[in-house]
């Protein structure tokens, strides 16, 4: 019988034990067999043997008993312990064999176990006829990890896991455990022996905050979107159309007592009015968990994790579901730029810094308050490669928007002389992290035809969206945040001061296509004292509301794919609050219905004319009819299909209409306005060209023929000749 004495029995009863499986559980001997077990809240315990219940002898006051004969003990090991005026049975874990293999172990390492998920984390699983969920935890510098929830009191004492030799990875099978069960994991660390308790960095549900412990999850959802993902894997995205509607699923709209629609409702709610805007995707903000609502997701501590606030996993999927269902792309915007400083997330996971850099020139976004990930590190790449996989493998996720790229490539980040680490060559690149994208670009696009990769970078680094191959860094798209800036600054000016910054109009079409461009009016853009984009237009209540028309009317001809922020289609007059529901009430008013009802016109014209989409990214697409016309403050402009066919669009940006203006087009006919953003049903004057125009042979602006048109103040038009 064990003693005190026994330096095994010490490390169990002191919880510092590395490999309790070496120890606790059966092991036989040519003599005699010994079972093992540390049940410190039992009172009496039985060990099944041949056909009958055996009591097992306390071997130590504090839990430890032990049972030992040449009996044939029942495999896998049954207890029956009597606890708290109960008895019950339950299957003894460390008489159960690993699942992990040395393979995953090995391709861990290596930084290349794409479904990393499936090993690390939490899965009910059955093993050797026993059901229970299957833990596993990478912790490289712990002396011992146990599990702990409700199940053991949250003691560590009560279920240490195994290590896997060098390979930092944890792991044991609890049974009886299943789907909806709370845990943490407890670590010790191997040096100072401190105790940190932690949630599980591959945890897919979490318990509503402010709880933070991981929920164990199952999931026998049965997808209906083959034909989707089948037309999605050929899907022509480059000449085709994309027009994003930007969506935080938290304030998009509440139900009653500003209460949060779930998934479930938003799939019935959300999905209809995108679609029926004429909106090819829906891209969500963060929804991997986060303990603060006010970070908006951006600072993640759960990455795998469904956040809890709008439902399960699986009605998740039902959203994702109901959106193929109804031809819609989703996009997730994803953040493995940074995580928070949370003790109880992966901030010093192990008690070392684990995933981030222990030297915080390196490890740390001062501005944000958040570390930044270990780039170079095999195991952290891997955790974010898989990561990405997950999103896009379990819930058929149709493309990724990487958030602060810029932070990622620049060693110097937003950082002054001093603080910061050059690379091994002295520059600012930062090395690992290049290394790291364009990995995850070449896996997404290899593992996942036809997803999607858009980077959310706001410098001129070169080649963003250009294949791995050619020396880029891979990204399907980019956001175009010049144009952006300058599209809003030149329209927060005063009509009479725009001739003086006409340039900011033309200069976007010297860049436009050297990179995949997608042209964002995303969420960043209304809120921080910004104002919404309503606001943010100069004059009168007319003056603004023509201004936002001309605005998206602007965005929605010009070259390169389309995303607006939730709310943008209303014309929000105040900024936007994380806290509550969009203003729907404004479409009451006469002003904000015609904002709605523009926004779906031009999103139905986009998408049906290939002048407008099918050439997004090359200059073939584009040409200039007038771009010096800064005294007018007027540009006009052709958009080409790939057969040659033409639209033109002419813009007005002051509050002058322009009678008798004359452009040039390459094409005699009759023209007719396709749209005019100052029509009536719009909330505007309806001024323009209802009639429609012929040409006249006379050539003008270097085309052969031309027209003579009315502009209308503050307002976009765009013309089409009849065939």
């Amino acid at each position: 019988m064990a003693q005190k004495t026994d330096p095994q029995l010490n490390l169990i009863l002191d919880a510092r034990h590395h490999n309790p499986f070496a120890w606790l559980g059966l092991h036989e001997t040519a003599e005699q067999t010994t079972f093992r077990t540390f049940l410190p809240y039992a009172t009496r315990v039985w060990l099944k043997v041949t056909d009958d219940w055996e009591e097992i002898a306390r071997a130590h006051p504090q839990g430890l008993y032990v049972w030992q004969g040449r009996k044939q003990v029942s495999r896998p090991c049954l207890l029956r312990i009597e606890q708290d005026g109960q008895t019950f049975e339950r299957h003894d874990p460390y008489s159960l064999p690993t699942l992990i293999s040395p393979h995953d172990l090995f391709l861990f390492g290596e930084g290349r176990l794409l479904q990393a998920y499936r090993m690390l984390g939490a899965h009910p699983a059955e093993r050797d006829g026993v059901r229970g969920v299957q833990f596993a935890v990478w912790a490289p510098n712990a002396e011992r990890v146990s599990v702990i929830g409700d199940f053991n009191r949250w003691d560590g004492r009560t279920h240490p896991m195994r290590a896997h030799g060098s390979s930092g990875v944890w792991d044991i099978f609890i049974p009886g455990l299943g789907a909806g069960d709370l845990y943490k994991f407890e670590i010790r660390h191997r040096h100072t022996g401190n105790i940190l308790v932690k949630t599980d960095p591959y945890g897919t549900a979490f318990e509503l905050r402010p709880g933070t412990a991981a929920r164990v999850t199952d999931s026998a959802y049965a997808w209906s979107d083959a034909d989707w993902l089948k037309q999605r894997a050929t899907h022509n995205w480059l000449n085709a159309p994309m027009n994003i509607y930007e969506v935080h699923l938290g304030s998009w709209r509440r139900g009653a007592n500003n209460r949060y629609l779930n998934y479930r409702e938003l799939a019935e709610q959300l999905v209809p009015y995108a679609k029926n805007l004429g909106y090819t995707h829906i891209e969500l903000m963060p929804i991997s968990e986060h303990p603060l609502d006010e970070s908006w997701g951006y600072q993640t501590t759960g990455y795998f994790g469904v956040t809890s606030r709008f439902g399960t996993p699986d009605d998740f999927r039902v959203f994702v579901d109901a959106c193929h269902a109804a031809g819609l792309g989703v996009l997730l915007d994803w953040v493995p730029a940074h995580f928070p400083k949370d003790s109880w997330a992966l901030a010093r996971f192990d008690g070392t810094a684990l995933y981030e850099h222990e030297d915080s020139r390196l490890g740390e976004h001062q501005d944000w308050g958040t570390l930044i990930f270990n780039y170079g590190r095999n195991e952290v790449r891997n955790f974010l490669l898989a990561n990405a996989h997950y999103w896009l493998h379990e819930f058929h996720i149709d493309g990724l928007r990487v958030d602060a790229v810029a932070s990622m490539l620049y060693l110097d980040y937003s950082r002054k002389a001093g603080e910061w680490l050059p690379n091994k060559y002295g520059g600012r690149e930062n090395l690992d992290a290049i290394g790291f994208l364009k990995e995850l670009n070449v896996m997404v696009h290899e593992e996942f035809p036809g997803a999607l990769t858009i980077a959310e970078e706001s410098t001129a680094w070169p080649m963003i969206s250009r294949p791995v191959y050619l020396g880029g860094l891979g990204f399907s798209m980019k956001w175009n945040m010049g144009w952006m800036n300058d599209t809003l600054a030149y329209f927060k000016q005063d009509p009479v001061h725009r001739r003086y910054h006409h340039n900011q109009l033309t200069f976007g079409q010297l860049y436009a296509y050297t990179e995949n461009f997608v042209l964002p009016f995303s969420h960043d853009e209304v809120v921080h004292g910004k104002r919404s984009l309503l606001d943010k237009m100069p004059g009168d209540g007319w003056q603004k509301f023509a201004n936002l028309r001309l605005l998206l009317t602007y965005q929605m001809t010009y070259p390169g794919k389309k995303l607006n922020f939730m709310g943008n289609e209303l014309a929000q007059g105040i900024e936007w609050r994380a806290t509550s529901s969009l203003d729907w009430h404004l479409l009451d008013i006469n002003w904000h219905r015609g904002m709605q009802q523009l926004m779906g016109d031009l999103n139905r014209l986009y998408a049906s004319r290939p002048e407008l989409h099918e050439l997004d990214f090359s200059h073939e697409g584009f040409s200039w009819i007038d771009c010096h016309d800064a005294d007018q403050s007027i540009v006009s402009y052709l958009r080409r299909a790939k057969n040659g066919e033409t639209i033109a669009v002419l813009l007005n940006f002051t509050p002058v209409p322009r009678k008798g203006y004359r452009i040039g087009v390459p094409d005699p006919g009759s023209y007719v306005e396709l749209l005019n953003s100052d029509a009536e049903c719009y909330g505007g004057s309806n001024t323009g060209n209802g009639a429609g125009m012929q040409s006249e042979n006379l050539s003008w602006m270097g085309y052969p023929h031309s027209l003579v048109v009315t502009l209308p103040p503050l307002a976009g038009i765009i013309l089409k000749r009849k065939i």
